[in-house]
C-alpha cells in the first residue's frame, strides 16, 4: 500500500481524490501496488464520503511514517513552500501543480529532494493536463532545445478567440470568461500575462538548466489589444495570440525570454489553437518542431497530470537525476531591446497631414507594407516592418511622436 496525503481540497485537490478513487484499479495495475489517500489537509470542513481523512494539522501528515508522497495543490508560495520543504526533509516525495511556487522556488526544492533521495515532480504546473515536463526531461533529452513557445493561458486565449471569431470587444469577452468560470473575479494574473510568465520560466529553467525568475522576464498582457488590431492582423493573414517564449542565445546559458501578444501567421501550428486550449511548441535540433496540445487547466485534466506524477514517484527507485536546474543567482535573461523582430505598428496622425506622415514613416523605416481594415480612419496608418532592432524602434517612436505621429499599438510578428 502506498499512502499519500493531499494538501488542499480545492478544485485540483478534490479532483486528485476523485481520479484516484475512480481509476483505483487501473492505477494499482500501473504502479504494482494500491495507492491510497490517507490524509487531506484543509482548514475548511467538507460534507463528503471521505470526511474522516481530513486534518487541520500538518503535523499529522509530516509525522506519519506510512505517508510517502505529499500532493501539494494549495497554490501560492506560503505556506506551500514551507510545507513542501518539511515533507522533503522528512523523506517524503512531493508532487505539485503549483506553478507560482515552482517558478519561484523550484531549484531549491529540487535540490532538497535530491539531498533526501526523494522526488519533487510538477508536471501539472505548466500545461495542466498537457504532458510537457516529462517529455522535456526524458523523451526530448537527446535534443538541443533551441526554442520553446506557447499559448500558456486558457483565459487569455478564450478572450482573444472571441475577439477574433466574433468581433467581441475585450471587455465583453472578459466578462463572458468570468461568467463561464474561465477567469477569476480579479483576472490580472491571466490577462496581464503573469500566469504565462511563470509557466515559461519553468520550461526555460528545465530546458536550459538555469533558474529563470519571473521578475526578470518582460511580460505584457492582452489588455491593450483592440478589435482594430484584430482586423489589421487579419489583413496580414495573421491572428493575435498571447505567447510565452524562450530562445537560447549562447552557450553560457543566456536566453531571450518574454511574454507578449504576437501576430502569428495562420499557417502556424499555434495559430489554430482556440478557446481555453493551450499549445506548446518545442523546437529541437533533431526533432524540429513538436507541438503539445490540450486543455491547460480544469479540475480533472490537471488532476490527471498530478496523479500521473504520483504514479511515477511511486514507481521510482530513488531520486530522478534528470529533473533539475541550478540557481546560481545570475540573471540569464538578455535585454529584449537588443534583439530583432518583425513588427506590426499602428500609428495615429490626427494632428498631421497624412501625406506628410507617410513621408516621415518612410524616412524612419524605409519602404514598409501597409495594412488596412474596414472603416479605417483617414489619419490612421498601420504597417509591417521587418527585422527591426527593438531599441531602434523605440527611438523611432520618439522621433515620430515629436512630429505629432503617435504610436497606438505595436505587436511582434513571430514565426512558429
Amino acid at each position: 500500500m502506498i499512502n499519500i496525503a493531499v494538501l488542499g481540497h480545492g478544485v485540483v485537490g478534490s479532483g486528485v481524490v476523485e481520479v484516484i478513487e475512480t481509476n483505483q484499479e487501473y492505477i494499482a495495475k500501473n504502479v504494482g501496488d494500491n495507492v491510497y489517500v490517507k490524509r487531506i489537509l484543509d482548514l475548511r470542513d467538507f460534507d463528503v464520503p471521505y470526511a474522516d481523512k481530513f486534518t487541520k494539522d500538518y503535523a499529522d501528515i509530516l509525522n506519519d511514517p506510512e505517508i510517502s508522497i505529499v500532493v501539494e495543490v494549495m497554490g501560492g508560495i506560503n505556506p506551500a513552500y514551507d510545507f513542501s520543504k518539511a515533507a522533503l526533509r522528512h523523506q517524503k516525495s512531493v508532487v505539485t501543480s503549483n506553478k507560482e511556487l515552482v517558478a519561484a522556488k523550484g531549484a531549491k526544492l529540487l535540490r532538497l529532494a535530491k539531498e533526501n533521495n526523494v522526488n519533487y515532480y510538477f508536471e501539472a504546473s505548466v500545461g495542466g493536463g498537457i504532458p510537457i515536463i516529462r517529455p522535456l526531461h526524458s523523451c526530448l533529452a537527446a535534443n538541443q532545445i533551441d526554442e520553446i513557445a506557447g499559448i500558456l493561458n486558457g483565459t487569455s486565449n478564450f478572450i482573444l478567440t472571441k475577439m477574433i471569431s466574433e468581433q467581441m470587444p475585450f471587455e465583453d469577452a472578459l466578462k463572458m470568461a468570468q461568467a463561464l468560470g474561465y477567469a477569476e473575479k480579479n483576472p490580472t494574473a491571466d490577462v496581464d500575462g503573469h500566469d504565462a510568465c511563470r509557466k515559461i520560466c519553468i520550461l526555460a529553467s528545465l530546458a536550459y538548466g538555469k533558474h529563470i525568475y519571473p521578475d526578470s522576464v518582460p511580460t505584457q498582457g492582452i489588455g491593450e489589444i483592440t478589435l482594430e488590431d484584430v482586423d489589421y492582423a487579419e489583413s496580414n493573414d495573421c491572428v493575435i495570440k498571447l505567447i510565452g517564449r524562450v530562445k537560447k542565445v549562447d552557450e553560457q546559458g543566456h536566453v531571450l525570454c518574454m511574454v507578449s501578444p504576437a501576430l502569428l501567421h495562420k499557417q502556424s501550428q499555434l495559430a489554430g489553437i482556440s478557446d481555453v486550449f493551450n499549445g506548446i511548441l518545442v523546437r529541437g535540433n533533431a526533432t524540429g518542431d513538436v507541438v503539445f496540445y490540450g486543455r491547460g487547466a480544469g479540475k480533472l485534466p490537471t488532476a490527471s497530470a498530478v496523479v500521473a506524477d504520483v504514479i511515477d514517484v511511486a514507481k521510482a527507485k530513488g531520486t530522478t537525476a534528470a529533473l533539475t536546474w541550478e540557481d546560481d543567482g545570475v540573471n540569464y535573461v538578455v535585454d529584449y531591446r537588443n534583439t530583432r523582430c518583425d513588427y506590426y505598428i499602428r500609428l495615429s496622425a490626427c494632428d498631421t497631414d497624412k501625406q506628410q506622415a507617410v513621408k516621415e514613416i518612410q524616412k524612419q523605416f524605409g519602404e514598409v507594407r501597409y495594412l488596412s481594415r474596414p472603416k479605417q480612419p483617414e489619419n490612421e496608418l498601420a504597417f509591417v516592418v521587418n527585422d527591426m532592432l527593438e531599441r531602434d524602434l523605440l527611438e523611432k517612436e520618439q522621433i515620430l511622436s515629436a512630429e505629432n505621429i503617435y504610436l497606438v499599438n505595436k505587436i511582434r510578428i513571430l514565426n512558429y
